[in-house]
Protein backbone atom coordinates (compact mmCIF):
# COMPACT_ATOMS: atom_id res chain seq x y z
CA UNK A 1 0.00 0.00 0.00
CA UNK A 2 1.40 3.04 -0.68
CA UNK A 3 1.43 6.15 1.62
CA UNK A 4 1.69 9.47 0.70
CA UNK A 5 2.31 13.15 3.55
CA UNK A 6 -0.73 15.21 2.82
CA UNK A 7 0.74 19.30 1.96
CA UNK A 8 -2.57 20.17 4.46
CA UNK A 9 -2.01 18.55 7.97
CA UNK A 10 -5.87 19.10 8.03
CA UNK A 11 -6.26 15.94 6.26
CA UNK A 12 -3.95 13.61 8.40
CA UNK A 13 -0.32 12.14 9.11
CA UNK A 14 -0.84 9.77 6.31
CA UNK A 15 -3.08 9.17 2.83
CA UNK A 16 -3.76 5.95 0.22
CA UNK A 17 -4.64 6.65 -2.75
CA UNK A 18 -5.20 2.55 -2.56
CA UNK A 19 -9.05 2.70 -3.10
CA UNK A 20 -7.94 4.04 -7.00
CA UNK A 21 -5.95 0.87 -7.50
CA UNK A 22 -8.81 -1.59 -6.24
CA UNK A 23 -11.67 0.17 -8.31
CA UNK A 24 -11.30 -1.57 -11.06
CA UNK A 25 -10.97 -4.91 -9.35
CA UNK A 26 -13.52 -4.46 -7.37
CA UNK A 27 -15.86 -2.87 -10.05
CA UNK A 28 -16.77 -0.19 -7.79
CA UNK A 29 -16.49 3.79 -7.03
CA UNK A 30 -13.09 4.71 -5.17
CA UNK A 31 -15.21 6.62 -3.25
CA UNK A 32 -17.11 3.72 -2.28
CA UNK A 33 -14.45 1.58 -1.29
CA UNK A 34 -12.75 4.18 0.85
CA UNK A 35 -15.55 4.23 2.29
CA UNK A 36 -16.21 1.00 3.29
CA UNK A 37 -12.28 1.13 4.45
CA UNK A 38 -12.62 3.62 6.41
CA UNK A 39 -15.31 2.18 8.36
CA UNK A 40 -14.19 -1.79 8.38
CA UNK A 41 -10.60 0.18 10.90
CA UNK A 42 -13.34 0.75 13.70
CA UNK A 43 -11.48 2.08 17.03
CA UNK A 44 -8.03 1.65 16.91
CA UNK A 45 -4.65 2.47 19.73
CA UNK A 46 -2.54 3.62 16.65
CA UNK A 47 -5.23 6.00 14.81
CA UNK A 48 -7.70 8.51 16.02
CA UNK A 49 -8.87 8.71 13.14
CA UNK A 50 -9.17 7.15 9.64
CA UNK A 51 -11.66 8.86 7.40
CA UNK A 52 -12.49 8.50 4.06
CA UNK A 53 -11.82 12.12 1.84
CA UNK A 54 -12.61 11.84 -1.85
CA UNK A 55 -11.57 8.55 -2.89
CA UNK A 56 -8.63 8.84 -0.35
CA UNK A 57 -7.91 6.83 2.95
CA UNK A 58 -6.26 9.70 5.38
CA UNK A 59 -5.23 8.64 8.60
CA UNK A 60 -4.22 10.41 11.80
CA UNK A 61 -2.18 8.84 14.36
CA UNK A 62 -3.66 8.67 17.98
CA UNK A 63 -1.16 10.58 20.86
CA UNK A 64 -0.92 7.50 22.40
CA UNK A 65 0.62 5.79 19.28
CA UNK A 66 3.14 8.43 19.40
CA UNK A 67 3.73 9.19 22.68
CA UNK A 68 4.72 5.66 22.98
CA UNK A 69 7.06 5.61 20.40
CA UNK A 70 8.85 9.17 21.24
CA UNK A 71 9.50 7.06 24.56
CA UNK A 72 10.80 4.41 23.14
CA UNK A 73 12.81 6.17 21.08
CA UNK A 74 14.29 8.42 24.10
CA UNK A 75 14.84 5.15 26.16
CA UNK A 76 16.64 3.51 23.16
CA UNK A 77 18.51 5.87 21.16
CA UNK A 78 21.14 3.56 19.95
CA UNK A 79 18.45 1.45 18.12
CA UNK A 80 16.29 4.28 16.93
CA UNK A 81 15.58 4.59 13.51
CA UNK A 82 17.26 1.30 12.91
CA UNK A 83 16.23 -1.52 10.69
CA UNK A 84 16.12 -5.22 10.40
CA UNK A 85 17.01 -5.87 7.13
CA UNK A 86 19.09 -8.55 5.77
CA UNK A 87 20.83 -8.89 2.64
CA UNK A 88 25.03 -8.81 1.86
CA UNK A 89 26.58 -5.64 -0.12
CA UNK A 90 29.32 -5.13 -1.52
CA UNK A 91 29.99 -1.44 -1.68
CA UNK A 92 32.91 0.38 -4.20
CA UNK A 93 33.87 3.29 -4.09
CA UNK A 94 36.21 6.38 -4.52
CA UNK A 95 38.69 3.94 -6.34
CA UNK A 96 40.74 6.46 -7.32
CA UNK A 97 44.39 5.92 -8.88
CA UNK A 98 47.10 5.93 -6.70
CA UNK A 99 49.05 8.51 -8.51
CA UNK A 100 48.20 11.57 -6.23
CA UNK A 101 46.08 12.79 -3.39
CA UNK A 102 42.73 13.04 -3.73
CA UNK A 103 40.87 16.04 -5.61
CA UNK A 104 37.79 17.65 -4.65
CA UNK A 105 36.00 15.44 -7.61
CA UNK A 106 37.23 12.47 -5.57
CA UNK A 107 35.60 14.03 -2.16
CA UNK A 108 31.72 13.73 -3.49
CA UNK A 109 31.95 10.13 -4.41
CA UNK A 110 33.71 9.27 -0.97
CA UNK A 111 30.69 11.43 0.97
CA UNK A 112 28.09 9.59 -0.90
CA UNK A 113 29.49 6.20 -0.93
CA UNK A 114 30.59 6.63 2.97
CA UNK A 115 26.36 7.95 3.45
CA UNK A 116 24.86 5.10 1.47
CA UNK A 117 27.32 2.83 3.50
CA UNK A 118 25.78 4.17 7.01
CA UNK A 119 22.65 3.86 5.90
CA UNK A 120 22.32 0.67 4.45
CA UNK A 121 24.25 -0.21 8.13
CA UNK A 122 22.08 1.38 10.41
CA UNK A 123 18.98 -0.58 8.32
CA UNK A 124 20.76 -3.81 9.45
CA UNK A 125 22.11 -4.76 6.04
CA UNK A 126 25.44 -6.54 5.90
CA UNK A 127 27.82 -3.93 3.79
CA UNK A 128 31.49 -4.43 3.28
CA UNK A 129 33.36 -1.06 2.07
CA UNK A 130 35.69 -1.44 -0.96
CA UNK A 131 38.26 0.85 -2.44
CA UNK A 132 39.60 -0.91 -5.69
CA UNK A 133 43.35 0.47 -5.89
CA UNK A 134 43.97 0.79 -9.66
CA UNK A 135 48.02 0.27 -9.19
CA UNK A 136 48.42 -1.30 -12.41
CA UNK A 137 49.29 0.08 -15.89
CA UNK A 138 50.70 3.42 -17.68
CA UNK A 139 49.35 5.48 -14.61
CA UNK A 140 51.96 3.91 -12.64
CA UNK A 141 54.94 3.94 -14.84
CA UNK A 142 54.33 7.50 -14.67
CA UNK A 143 54.35 8.32 -11.85
CA UNK A 144 57.71 6.71 -11.04
CA UNK A 145 58.94 9.24 -14.09
CA UNK A 146 57.42 12.07 -12.72
CA UNK A 147 59.06 11.35 -9.23
CA UNK A 148 62.16 10.70 -11.10
CA UNK A 149 61.87 14.51 -12.67
CA UNK A 150 60.79 15.76 -9.80
CA UNK A 151 63.95 14.41 -8.01
CA UNK A 152 66.20 15.44 -10.60
CA UNK A 153 64.88 19.28 -10.84
CA UNK A 154 64.40 19.64 -7.27
CA UNK A 155 66.93 18.12 -5.64
CA UNK A 156 69.66 17.43 -8.02
CA UNK A 157 68.88 20.68 -9.61
CA UNK A 158 69.20 19.12 -13.17
CA UNK A 159 67.08 20.77 -15.83
CA UNK A 160 64.48 18.31 -17.05
CA UNK A 161 62.01 17.87 -19.78
CA UNK A 162 58.84 17.15 -18.53
CA UNK A 163 56.19 15.39 -20.41
CA UNK A 164 52.67 16.29 -21.28
CA UNK A 165 50.77 14.37 -18.92
CA UNK A 166 53.32 14.01 -16.16
CA UNK A 167 52.09 14.07 -12.26
CA UNK A 168 52.77 17.42 -10.57
CA UNK A 169 51.92 18.97 -6.80
CA UNK A 170 53.63 19.54 -3.77
CA UNK A 171 53.20 15.54 -3.05
CA UNK A 172 55.93 14.87 -5.58
CA UNK A 173 58.45 17.31 -3.79
CA UNK A 174 57.80 15.35 -0.26
CA UNK A 175 57.97 12.22 -1.94
CA UNK A 176 61.12 12.90 -3.58
CA UNK A 177 63.18 14.10 -0.44
CA UNK A 178 62.26 11.09 0.92
CA UNK A 179 63.11 8.88 -1.64
CA UNK A 180 66.74 10.63 -1.29
CA UNK A 181 66.88 9.43 2.34
CA UNK A 182 65.53 6.14 1.79
CA UNK A 183 67.03 4.92 -1.91
CA UNK A 184 69.92 7.76 -2.28
CA UNK A 185 69.92 9.84 -5.26
CA UNK A 186 70.87 7.70 -8.12
CA UNK A 187 67.35 6.34 -7.89
CA UNK A 188 66.18 10.02 -9.65
CA UNK A 189 68.74 8.95 -12.46
CA UNK A 190 68.55 5.20 -13.44
CA UNK A 191 65.94 4.20 -15.56
CA UNK A 192 66.40 0.87 -14.44
CA UNK A 193 64.59 2.03 -10.85
CA UNK A 194 61.94 3.52 -12.43
CA UNK A 195 59.31 0.47 -11.94
CA UNK A 196 60.96 -0.24 -8.01
CA UNK A 197 60.38 3.79 -7.43
CA UNK A 198 56.96 4.26 -8.63
CA UNK A 199 55.81 1.13 -6.74
CA UNK A 200 57.34 2.86 -3.34
CA UNK A 201 55.48 6.02 -4.43
CA UNK A 202 51.98 3.85 -4.96
CA UNK A 203 52.50 3.13 -1.81
CA UNK A 204 53.06 6.52 -0.07
CA UNK A 205 50.17 7.71 -2.04
CA UNK A 206 47.94 5.41 -0.52
CA UNK A 207 48.66 6.01 2.61
CA UNK A 208 47.91 10.20 1.90
CA UNK A 209 44.93 9.12 0.52
CA UNK A 210 44.18 7.10 3.25
CA UNK A 211 44.58 9.43 5.98
CA UNK A 212 42.72 12.83 4.13
CA UNK A 213 39.73 10.03 3.80
CA UNK A 214 39.93 9.14 7.95
CA UNK A 215 40.36 13.59 8.22
CA UNK A 216 36.78 13.23 7.05
CA UNK A 217 35.31 9.87 8.90
CA UNK A 218 35.71 7.36 6.14
CA UNK A 219 37.35 3.74 6.72
CA UNK A 220 37.39 1.29 4.38
CA UNK A 221 37.43 -2.34 5.24
CA UNK A 222 39.48 -3.73 2.52
CA UNK A 223 41.70 -2.69 -0.57
CA UNK A 224 41.87 -5.07 -4.06
CA UNK A 225 44.83 -4.13 -5.69
CA UNK A 226 44.18 -4.39 -9.72
CA UNK A 227 47.93 -5.42 -10.11
CA UNK A 228 47.28 -8.65 -7.82
CA UNK A 229 44.06 -9.44 -10.21
CA UNK A 230 46.16 -10.08 -13.61
CA UNK A 231 47.91 -13.73 -12.19
CA UNK A 232 44.36 -15.03 -13.16
CA UNK A 233 43.58 -13.13 -16.59
CA UNK A 234 44.15 -16.40 -18.47
CA UNK A 235 41.99 -17.91 -16.04
CA UNK A 236 39.16 -15.24 -16.98
CA UNK A 237 39.72 -15.40 -20.32
CA UNK A 238 38.58 -18.71 -20.55
CA UNK A 239 35.93 -18.25 -18.08
CA UNK A 240 34.49 -15.62 -20.81
CA UNK A 241 34.30 -18.09 -23.62
CA UNK A 242 32.75 -17.31 -26.93
CA UNK A 243 32.29 -13.69 -24.91
CA UNK A 244 35.64 -13.25 -26.64
CA UNK A 245 36.53 -13.10 -30.04
CA UNK A 246 40.11 -12.26 -31.99
CA UNK A 247 40.17 -9.65 -34.97
CA UNK A 248 43.05 -7.64 -36.35
CA UNK A 249 45.45 -8.87 -33.78
CA UNK A 250 43.67 -7.62 -30.52
CA UNK A 251 41.19 -9.29 -28.46
CA UNK A 252 37.77 -8.16 -28.22
CA UNK A 253 34.91 -8.62 -25.69
CA UNK A 254 31.46 -9.01 -28.09
CA UNK A 255 29.89 -6.97 -25.30
CA UNK A 256 27.28 -5.53 -28.82
CA UNK A 257 25.75 -8.73 -27.80
CA UNK A 258 24.50 -7.49 -24.65
CA UNK A 259 23.84 -4.19 -25.46
CA UNK A 260 26.76 -2.00 -25.76
CA UNK A 261 26.74 0.23 -28.49
CA UNK A 262 30.30 -1.89 -30.21
CA UNK A 263 32.24 -4.22 -28.83
CA UNK A 264 35.63 -3.78 -26.79
CA UNK A 265 39.16 -4.38 -26.39
CA UNK A 266 40.52 -6.00 -23.88
CA UNK A 267 44.15 -7.38 -25.43
CA UNK A 268 45.56 -4.70 -27.30
CA UNK A 269 47.87 -6.05 -30.41
CA UNK A 270 51.13 -6.29 -28.06
CA UNK A 271 49.12 -8.15 -25.69
CA UNK A 272 48.85 -6.49 -23.24
CA UNK A 273 45.59 -6.33 -21.61
CA UNK A 274 43.37 -2.94 -21.38
CA UNK A 275 41.79 -1.39 -18.86
CA UNK A 276 38.44 -3.02 -19.17
CA UNK A 277 40.16 -6.31 -18.58
CA UNK A 278 41.09 -5.41 -14.81
CA UNK A 279 37.86 -4.46 -14.26
CA UNK A 280 36.80 -7.44 -15.76
CA UNK A 281 38.64 -9.34 -13.39
CA UNK A 282 37.99 -7.50 -10.78
CA UNK A 283 34.06 -8.10 -11.13
CA UNK A 284 34.62 -11.67 -11.71
CA UNK A 285 36.60 -11.81 -8.07
CA UNK A 286 33.63 -9.92 -6.58
CA UNK A 287 31.22 -12.30 -7.98
CA UNK A 288 32.91 -15.40 -6.30
CA UNK A 289 32.94 -13.81 -3.25
CA UNK A 290 28.84 -14.33 -3.18
CA UNK A 291 27.56 -11.37 -2.30
CA UNK A 292 23.60 -10.37 -2.63
CA UNK A 293 24.50 -7.17 -4.41
CA UNK A 294 27.13 -5.39 -5.82
CA UNK A 295 27.33 -1.30 -5.88
CA UNK A 296 29.66 1.06 -7.42
CA UNK A 297 29.67 4.81 -7.63
CA UNK A 298 31.79 5.55 -10.24
CA UNK A 299 32.69 9.19 -11.36
CA UNK A 300 30.25 10.46 -14.43
CA UNK A 301 33.32 10.44 -17.21
CA UNK A 302 32.70 6.10 -16.05
CA UNK A 303 29.18 6.24 -17.30
CA UNK A 304 30.04 4.18 -21.17
CA UNK A 305 31.76 1.64 -18.91
CA UNK A 306 28.33 0.36 -17.74
CA UNK A 307 27.14 -1.40 -20.78
CA UNK A 308 30.63 -3.16 -21.13
CA UNK A 309 31.10 -4.41 -17.68
CA UNK A 310 27.50 -5.83 -16.98
CA UNK A 311 28.12 -7.52 -20.75
CA UNK A 312 31.76 -9.18 -19.17
CA UNK A 313 29.51 -10.16 -15.59
CA UNK A 314 26.99 -11.63 -18.30
CA UNK A 315 29.45 -13.72 -20.64
CA UNK A 316 30.99 -14.60 -16.65
CA UNK A 317 28.04 -16.49 -15.94
CA UNK A 318 26.48 -13.98 -13.45
CA UNK A 319 23.84 -12.18 -13.11
CA UNK A 320 24.31 -8.55 -14.04
CA UNK A 321 21.09 -6.87 -12.48
CA UNK A 322 22.49 -7.83 -9.16
CA UNK A 323 25.38 -5.15 -10.31
CA UNK A 324 23.91 -1.33 -9.62
CA UNK A 325 26.64 1.22 -10.74
CA UNK A 326 26.08 4.65 -9.36
CA UNK A 327 27.34 8.16 -10.92
CA UNK A 328 29.12 11.74 -9.24
CA UNK A 329 28.84 14.23 -11.21
CA UNK A 330 31.37 17.04 -11.32
CA UNK A 331 32.15 20.11 -8.73
CA UNK A 332 32.67 23.51 -8.83
CA UNK A 333 33.64 25.32 -6.52
CA UNK A 334 34.01 29.23 -5.60
CA UNK A 335 35.44 31.65 -3.39
CA UNK A 336 33.42 34.89 -2.27
CA UNK A 337 31.29 34.03 -5.64
CA UNK A 338 34.21 33.72 -7.75
CA UNK A 339 35.88 30.57 -9.27
CA UNK A 340 38.39 28.80 -6.65
CA UNK A 341 41.56 29.89 -7.59
CA UNK A 342 44.25 26.41 -8.41
CA UNK A 343 47.42 26.32 -7.13
CA UNK A 344 49.79 24.61 -9.79
CA UNK A 345 52.03 23.81 -7.16
CA UNK A 346 49.36 21.38 -6.43
CA UNK A 347 49.21 19.85 -9.70
CA UNK A 348 46.25 22.23 -11.07
CA UNK A 349 43.68 20.63 -8.57
CA UNK A 350 41.35 21.73 -5.83
CA UNK A 351 42.82 19.19 -3.38
CA UNK A 352 40.46 17.70 -1.00
CA UNK A 353 42.59 18.11 2.33
CA UNK A 354 42.72 21.72 1.49
CA UNK A 355 38.81 22.03 1.89
CA UNK A 356 38.74 19.78 4.28
CA UNK A 357 41.27 22.10 6.45
CA UNK A 358 39.13 25.37 4.64
CA UNK A 359 35.66 24.38 6.16
CA UNK A 360 35.85 21.82 8.18
CA UNK A 361 34.74 18.06 7.57
CA UNK A 362 31.24 18.33 9.02
CA UNK A 363 30.65 21.11 6.40
CA UNK A 364 32.42 19.52 3.49
CA UNK A 365 30.43 16.18 4.21
CA UNK A 366 26.97 18.48 4.56
CA UNK A 367 27.37 19.97 1.24
CA UNK A 368 28.38 16.84 -0.66
CA UNK A 369 25.55 14.72 0.67
CA UNK A 370 23.09 17.48 0.26
CA UNK A 371 22.82 17.33 -3.57
CA UNK A 372 21.58 14.68 -5.31
CA UNK A 373 25.38 12.87 -6.39
CA UNK A 374 23.97 12.73 -10.82
CA UNK A 375 23.87 16.02 -11.15
CA UNK A 376 26.61 18.62 -11.00
CA UNK A 377 27.50 20.82 -8.05
CA UNK A 378 28.73 24.15 -6.99
CA UNK A 379 29.16 25.58 -3.76
CA UNK A 380 30.98 28.72 -2.36
CA UNK A 381 33.34 27.53 0.65
CA UNK A 382 32.84 31.12 2.11
CA UNK A 383 29.25 30.71 2.37
CA UNK A 384 29.72 26.97 4.58
CA UNK A 385 32.46 28.83 7.00
CA UNK A 386 29.89 31.83 8.26
CA UNK A 387 28.15 31.06 11.66
CA UNK A 388 25.04 32.07 10.93
CA UNK A 389 21.66 30.36 9.78
CA UNK A 390 22.73 31.15 6.04
CA UNK A 391 25.43 28.24 6.67
CA UNK A 392 22.96 24.72 6.49
CA UNK A 393 25.76 22.30 8.44
CA UNK A 394 25.51 25.29 10.99
CA UNK A 395 21.74 25.36 11.41
CA UNK A 396 21.55 22.39 11.91
CA UNK A 397 23.98 21.64 14.50
CA UNK A 398 22.56 25.02 16.27
CA UNK A 399 19.07 23.42 16.87
CA UNK A 400 20.57 20.72 18.60
CA UNK A 401 22.65 22.52 20.75
CA UNK A 402 19.72 25.06 21.22
CA UNK A 403 17.70 22.01 22.45
CA UNK A 404 20.65 20.74 24.51
CA UNK A 405 20.92 23.89 26.22
CA UNK A 406 17.36 24.28 26.74
CA UNK A 407 17.19 21.40 28.82
CA UNK A 408 19.81 22.37 31.26
CA UNK A 409 18.73 24.89 32.13
CA UNK A 410 15.78 23.65 32.88
CA UNK A 411 17.25 21.41 35.81
CA UNK A 412 14.71 18.71 34.39
CA UNK A 413 16.65 14.96 34.13
CA UNK A 414 16.04 12.91 31.68
CA UNK A 415 13.77 10.08 33.50
CA UNK A 416 11.65 12.82 34.40
CA UNK A 417 11.02 14.28 31.10
CA UNK A 418 10.31 10.51 28.83
CA UNK A 419 8.42 9.82 31.77
CA UNK A 420 6.23 12.76 30.51
CA UNK A 421 3.03 11.61 28.36
CA UNK A 422 2.46 13.97 25.90
CA UNK A 423 -1.43 14.28 25.32
CA UNK A 424 -3.71 17.56 24.50
CA UNK A 425 -0.73 19.33 22.58
CA UNK A 426 -1.44 21.93 20.32
CA UNK A 427 -0.86 22.18 16.46
CA UNK A 428 2.82 23.48 16.39
CA UNK A 429 3.74 20.76 19.26
CA UNK A 430 2.12 17.83 17.55
CA UNK A 431 2.97 18.84 14.40
CA UNK A 432 6.83 19.04 15.83
CA UNK A 433 7.06 15.78 16.91
CA UNK A 434 5.20 13.92 14.03
CA UNK A 435 8.45 15.76 12.00
CA UNK A 436 11.15 14.70 14.91
CA UNK A 437 9.15 11.20 14.44
CA UNK A 438 9.96 10.44 10.70
CA UNK A 439 13.71 10.30 10.84
CA UNK A 440 13.21 6.06 10.46
CA UNK A 441 10.93 6.45 6.79
CA UNK A 442 13.74 9.15 5.80
CA UNK A 443 16.44 6.84 6.51
CA UNK A 444 14.91 4.05 4.39
CA UNK A 445 13.84 6.05 1.74
CA UNK A 446 17.20 7.76 1.70
CA UNK A 447 19.28 4.41 1.29
CA UNK A 448 16.58 2.23 -0.98
CA UNK A 449 16.23 5.22 -3.47
CA UNK A 450 20.19 6.13 -3.21
CA UNK A 451 19.07 9.59 -2.76
CA UNK A 452 21.07 11.06 0.31
CA UNK A 453 20.62 14.18 0.16
CA UNK A 454 16.98 13.25 1.36
CA UNK A 455 18.46 12.93 4.96
CA UNK A 456 19.90 16.48 4.66
CA UNK A 457 16.63 18.23 3.39
CA UNK A 458 15.05 16.01 6.23
CA UNK A 459 17.38 17.34 9.01
CA UNK A 460 17.27 21.41 7.37
CA UNK A 461 13.61 21.04 7.51
CA UNK A 462 13.57 19.47 11.38
CA UNK A 463 15.66 22.02 12.54
CA UNK A 464 13.80 25.22 10.63
CA UNK A 465 10.50 23.51 11.98
CA UNK A 466 12.59 23.76 15.94
CA UNK A 467 13.91 27.02 15.72
CA UNK A 468 10.52 28.29 14.83
CA UNK A 469 8.95 26.18 17.63
CA UNK A 470 11.50 28.12 19.71
CA UNK A 471 11.10 31.79 18.79
CA UNK A 472 6.92 31.22 18.78
CA UNK A 473 6.58 29.23 22.00
CA UNK A 474 7.71 29.95 26.10
CA UNK A 475 8.91 26.58 27.02
CA UNK A 476 11.07 26.79 30.52
CA UNK A 477 7.79 27.93 32.82
CA UNK A 478 5.37 27.61 30.46
CA UNK A 479 2.45 24.81 32.02
CA UNK A 480 3.36 22.47 28.82
CA UNK A 481 7.44 22.26 29.89
CA UNK A 482 7.87 19.15 30.61
CA UNK A 483 5.97 17.98 27.45
CA UNK A 484 7.71 20.82 25.38
CA UNK A 485 10.93 19.06 26.73
CA UNK A 486 9.89 16.06 25.46
CA UNK A 487 9.05 16.61 22.71
CA UNK A 488 12.23 18.52 21.95
CA UNK A 489 14.49 16.01 23.35
CA UNK A 490 13.00 13.78 20.49
CA UNK A 491 14.04 16.51 18.05
CA UNK A 492 17.59 16.38 19.41
CA UNK A 493 17.65 12.72 18.93
CA UNK A 494 16.48 12.44 15.65
CA UNK A 495 19.04 15.31 14.84
CA UNK A 496 21.76 13.56 16.53
CA UNK A 497 21.01 10.23 14.88
CA UNK A 498 20.54 11.76 11.64
CA UNK A 499 23.75 13.78 11.25
CA UNK A 500 26.02 11.00 13.17
CA UNK A 501 24.43 9.01 9.46
CA UNK A 502 25.94 11.39 7.49
CA UNK A 503 29.68 11.19 9.52
CA UNK A 504 28.87 13.91 11.37
CA UNK A 505 28.70 14.69 15.08
CA UNK A 506 26.33 17.00 16.76
CA UNK A 507 27.43 19.97 18.89
CA UNK A 508 26.59 19.91 22.39
CA UNK A 509 27.10 23.65 22.76
CA UNK A 510 27.81 26.54 20.47
CA UNK A 511 28.85 30.21 21.02
CA UNK A 512 25.21 31.98 20.16
CA UNK A 513 23.31 30.01 22.45
CA UNK A 514 20.74 32.28 24.23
Amino acid sequence: MVLEKPRDKSFGHFATPIAFSLAKELRKSPMVIADELASAFGESEVFSKVEAVKGFLNFRLSEKFLDEYATWALNNPEKYAKGEKKGKILLEFVSANPTGPLHIGHARGAVYGDTLLRLGRHLGYDITAEYYVNDAGNQIDLLGLSLQLEGRSAILHQEVEYPENFYRGEYLSILAKEASEIFGNEVFVDVSKQKELALWAKDKVMEIIVSDLRDINIEFDSFVSEASLYDRWDEVLKKLGEGVYEKDGKLYLASSKKGDDSDRVVVREDKRPTYLAGDIIYHNQKFERGYDRYINIWGADHHGYIARVKAAIEFLGYDSSKLEVLLSQMVSLLKEGKPYKMSKRKGNVILMSDITKEIGSDALRYIFASKRSDISLEFDVEELKKQDSSNPIYYIQYAHARIKTLIAKSGKSKEEINVTFLDGLDESAADLLFDALLLPEVVDDAFHTRNIQKLPEYLKSLSASLHRFYYDTKIIGSQNEMKYLKILSLVALSIKTGLSLMGIEAKERMYKEE
